[in-house]
């Protein structure tokens, strides 16, 4: 499975996806934040204590972090889709275009920590850095296949499956609870 380190990232990169980009979610159509709402929105889908960067969001930043979070969606939707060719050139893309680079960094005291982004890189560059380092290490490392996209009606959220079995195929429960409730309906419906 992924390491803790890459287990964050990956999650902020799912938060990232599912909250900056237009589609579906639970079964009703979902548009993205735009304009002012954006950068708070950027900021309540990674928590604070996940990203070592200080935090300045300004237009810039947020359309920035917007922009890679749609092409992090190409990612899922290419291993949803069994196309790992296209997700990995998807992911050297985002790598040589995000700048990210590994290196070991200590605040203080603390242990020495790694991160894949340059130490005077802005929150927006060092996170989209960080995302595509870790869908790197997915991708190569094996794990592909636990990228995925909701496999529910009506939702087209991303996930990464960190279940023993990696039998994931929803976002939520609340998708599988609603896939789950549709499929009883129609047997009952098929039997009547």
């Amino acid at each position: 499975m992924f390491d803790s380190h890459v287990a964050v990232l990956l999650d902020q990169a799912v938060s990232l996806v599912n909250t900056l980009t237009d589609g579906q979610a639970r079964g009703r159509p979902y548009a993205a934040p735009h304009g002012a709402e954006l950068a708070d929105a950027i900021d309540a889908a990674i928590p604070r204590t996940a990203a070592s960067l200080p935090r300045a969001i300004d237009t810039e930043q947020a359309a920035y972090l917007a922009g890679t979070a749609r092409r992090m969606r190409e990612v899922f939707q290419a291993m949803q889709d069994g196309r790992t060719d296209t997700a990995a050139e998807t992911v050297n893309t985002l790598l040589r275009d995000t700048g990210a680079r590994p290196r070991l960094d200590r605040t203080g005291d603390e242990p020495w920590q790694m991160h894949f982004h340059g130490a005077n890189d802005s929150f927006a560059a060092g996170c989209s850095a960080s995302c595509a380092t870790a869908l790197a290490l997915a991708v190569g490392g094996g794990l592909a296949g636990r990228l995925g996209v909701c496999r529910a009606e009506r939702c087209d959220r991303v996930y990464v499956d960190t279940s023993r079995n990696a039998a994931r195929q929803f976002c939520s429960t609340a998708c599988q609870n609603r896939t789950k409730a549709a499929a009883f309906r129609a047997r009952k419906d098929a039997g009547s």
